[in-house]
Order: C-alpha cells, then sequence, then structure tokens
C-alpha cells in the first residue's frame, strides 16, 4: 500500500507540472524516434540483407564425390562428432523415375537419403513404412503427375516406391531441383556409397573450420575425386556487412542516448530548483531522502514509459508508411530499456540533489 500511495504521488505530481512534464516526454519520445528512424532503420535493412545473405546459403557446405572415390554412407556417423555443425545428410546418385502409371512420361531425378534429421525437409521422423515411401517436392510432383501427392513411383531399376509426402526443399537443396528423396531408415546399419553430402554449419563464421574438419573425416578412398562447393564468401561478406552496420548503429545510439540524457538531466535539475521549497516542506514534515529520490525516480520513470511508447508507436508508423524495413522486436525491446535507463540515471543527480535540501533554509522567511 505505502509503494501504491508513492507512485500515486509521483504520478500526481508530473500532472501538477504540465510543462516540464510534457518537456520530459518530447524529449524522449524525440530520443526514440530519432533512433527508430535511424539506427532503426538501419538495423531493419542490415537483418534484411543479412537475412538474404542467409537465404543464399551462408551455412551450407557441399561435398560431392564421384562414384569411384569410395564416400559411404557411414560418413555420417563420423560427421556427428565434428562440433559446430546443426545439419548433416547425404544422398546418393540420381536415378530416374516415372509415374508407375505412365512408365514413358516425364522422368526426374530420384536419390536416396541417409540422416536422423530430414523431418526439416518435410520427411515425417517416423515413417509408416520406413524405406519404401518416396517424397518430391513440388515441381517434382507436377513432372510426375501427381499433383495431389497419391501414387507411386518407378525407378529404372524397376523399383518402385509410394508417394508418401511433398518436400520442404530448402535453398540448399535448390541446385538438385526437381527433387525426389527416398529415405532410408536410420536404425538398420548401412553403409551404401553415397554421393553428396550436405552439411549445415552452426554459424556462418564456422563455415571454412567445419569445411575442414568434415572433409578430414569424409573417408573417400581416393580424395582427388571429392569436391567441396562452401558458402565461405558469402559468410565473409555478411560478416563485413554486419560489423560495418552494426559500429554504425552502435555509435550513433550512444551519442542520441547520451544528448538525451544530458537534457533530461538539465530538465529535472530546474525543476528541483522551482520546488526547493516545496522539498524542504516534505522534509520538514518527515519525508526521508529516500523517500524524496523515490518520487523523482518514480515520476522519471512514468514520464519515461510514456515517451517511449509514444516514440515507439510513432516510428513504427513513419517506417511502415515509407515501407522501410522495422527492426526486429529484440531491438526495439533493448533501446526502450535503454531509454528508461537512460532517463533514470540522469534523475538521480537532481533527486539526489532535491534530497539534500535543509528545511530550515528552504522554509526560513526573509
Amino acid at each position: 500500500m505505502r509503494s501504491l500511495a508513492i507512485l500515486r504521488e509521483a504520478i500526481v505530481t508530473a500532472r501538477s507540472q504540465p510543462v516540464a512534464s510534457a518537456l520530459t516526454i518530447l524529449m524522449i519520445t524525440g530520443m526514440v524516434l530519432a533512433v527508430m528512424l535511424t539506427t532503426g532503420r538501419t538495423v531493419g535493412a542490415e537483418q534484411q540483407v543479412l537475412g538474404s545473405l542467409d537465404d543464399l546459403g551462408t551455412r551450407s557446405i557441399v561435398i560431392r564425390a564421384e562414384s569411384s572415390a569410395g564416400v559411404t554412407s557411414s560418413v555420417l556417423d563420423r560427421i556427428a562428432v565434428v562440433d559446430g555443425i546443426e545439419w548433416a545428410a547425404a544422398f546418393t546418385s540420381a536415378v530416374d523415375a516415372t509415374n508407375t502409371l505412365v512408365l514413358d512420361g516425364t522422368k526426374v531425378a530420384t536419390r536416396y537419403a541417409y540422416g536422423s534429421h530430414l523431418d526439416i525437409l518435410g520427411i515425417p521422423a517416423s515413417s509408416p513404412d520406413p524405406g519404401h515411401l518416396a517424397y518430391a517436392s513440388s515441381g517434382a510432383l507436377e513432372r510426375l503427375g501427381l499433383p495431389d501427392v497419391a501414387g507411386s513411383i518407378t525407378l529404372t531399376t524397376g523399383t518402385q516406391y509410394g508417394v508418401g509426402g511433398q518436400l520442404t526443399t530448402p535453398d540448399f537443396l535448390a541446385p538438385f531441383e526437381p527433387l525426389v528423396l527416398i529415405p532410408q531408415p536410420t536404425s538398420a546399419p548401412v553403409d551404401d556409397a553415397v554421393n553428396v553430402v550436405i552439411v549445415i554449419a552452426d554459424s556462418p563464421e564456422l563455415v571454412a573450420p567445419v569445411s575442414d574438419a568434415v572433409l578430414s573425416v569424409i573417408g573417400a578412398d581416393d580424395p582427388t575425386k571429392v569436391t567441396v562447393q562452401t558458402s565461405e564468401a558469402l559468410a565473409e561478406l555478411r560478416g563485413i556487412i554486419q560489423g560495418q552496420l552494426g559500429a554504425f548503429s552502435r555509435g550513433l545510439v550512444v551519442i542520441l542516448l547520451a544528448v538525451t540524457g544530458a537534457l533530461v538531466a538539465i530538465i529535472l535539475f530546474g525543476l528541483v530548483m522551482m520546488r526547493r521549497k516545496d522539498f524542504g516542506r516534505r522534509r520538514a514534515l518527515g519525508a526521508s531522502r529516500r523517500l524524496i529520490v523515490g518520487l523523482l525516480l518514480l515520476q522519471t520513470g512514468a514520464l519515461g514509459l510514456v515517451g517511449t511508447g509514444l516514440g515507439v508507436a510513432a516510428s513504427s508508423l513513419a517506417l511502415v508508411a515509407s515501407s522501410d524495413p522495422l527492426p526486429s522486436t529484440s531491438f526495439i525491446l533493448a533501446l526502450s530499456t535503454l531509454t528508461l535507463v537512460t532517463a533514470l540515471l540522469a534523475a538521480v543527480a537532481p533527486a539526489v540533489a532535491a534530497s539534500r535540501r535543509e528545511p530550515i533554509r528552504e522554509l526560513r522567511v526573509p
């Protein structure tokens, strides 16, 4: 109850000084607007650019091996011990397949797939018929004449597989489109020849070391028949863009926060001087120094919340209206937190000065 009373007193005090309160809110709103329309726009553009680079596969490593290279599906067991890998899978060479009911129809390249996390491709983790179902991308289904994902395919070897579902083809598998995969069960030990191994690193910075580590355990009989395609150049470009834009953004935010904090401190110092007799009366009536400091900090916090909310809302509307990308929610929350912390820190010195006003001196009648 005492805390609620103090909070209510802080709000009433802020309302009793509309000019000073309005100036504080306007200052904080202006600071949030300035950061959002400059740094926020830059961060939004940075995230959009980095997202585009990530879409191009800045973390992918594609290892291709000729049939006589001696690379087998057991390579996945050895890759599993390498740190910094998010996902890995192996694929055999392509075998043509057609719609079982249209044997002279369009042929589509089909590959056997090995891996324990093929669910990111749209393949169920637990298959109703392990090793006997094929999954096709939308492009492959159209070529096979199976748009309803119902039917079966027949390989040129004569083996038939039912179509179990549609694939979700990520960017790193786009070069293999139109794509049909036949996932192999992980329960039974296999050591079949594979021609393609795809590894996704945890981050773009790990592409180079992960690539070296994977090559060291690839287990090829003839390493000269193994080629590696990585996104190391894109990863380096991503790091340069992120570093340059990030440095600019941080510097601008620090400057704007410092200027706003100084202005808020000046306003509150002026407010303290104008209300010094009021603080003297409160001290004479028994108010502690902690109470005076708490009142001013709560008042500043309430005004800061209003100013931050107005600034975020107005800047978001402005960015949407100008078709600029919005920064992430984490950036907006971080900016709001920094703004409030800056306002409160700026209020500490004026609050301490107000709490040290001597009642006898302030209430003395000349």
